[in-house]
């Protein structure tokens, strides 16, 4: 059998990591944020499909991420808190009409942080800081 490739290894290098756009790095930690979110409603059992979604939604969006981006901001580094900020004050082109424009740059900056921790390789950071934000999900 050939050598199966690693889909979960990013084969960017750290330089490249570095240049890309705070958007580009929220992309990725949307997904992150959101995965790392579903394994947690689902293991509090909830077994409906609809209940799992509904549930979920209750922390995957602004208000949510931006509380737990105060929640994290005294735990982070120096480099983590710039890749924070360099994501909270990016040019975003429209903002949900239900969110306000703060929450959403918040959001942005800590999806851009998990985008950065996840690209970087550094998973096990990525499971400290969730793990403050899992004890707060029911």
């Amino acid at each position: 059998m050939a050598d199966m490739k690693d889909y979960f290894d990013t084969e960017l290098t750290q330089t490249e990591i570095e240049n890309l756009s705070s958007l580009a790095l929220a992309h990725i930690g949307d997904a992150v944020f959101e995965l790392l979110v579903r394994g947690q409603v689902i293991s509090k059992r909830k077994a409906m499909v609809g209940k799992l979604h509904a549930e979920t939604i209750k922390y995957v969006n602004a208000r949510s991420q931006a509380e737990f981006a105060r929640e994290l901001m005294p735990e982070l580094s120096e480099k983590e808190r710039a890749v924070f900020k360099r994501g909270r004050n990016s040019r975003v082109n429209s903002v949900p009409k239900n969110m306000s424009v703060a929450d959403y740059h918040s959001a942005t900056g800590l999806e851009a942080l998990f985008g950065w921790l996840w690209l970087s390789g550094k998973k096990e950071r990525i499971s400290e800081l969730f793990g403050i934000i899992a004890a707060t999900i029911n």
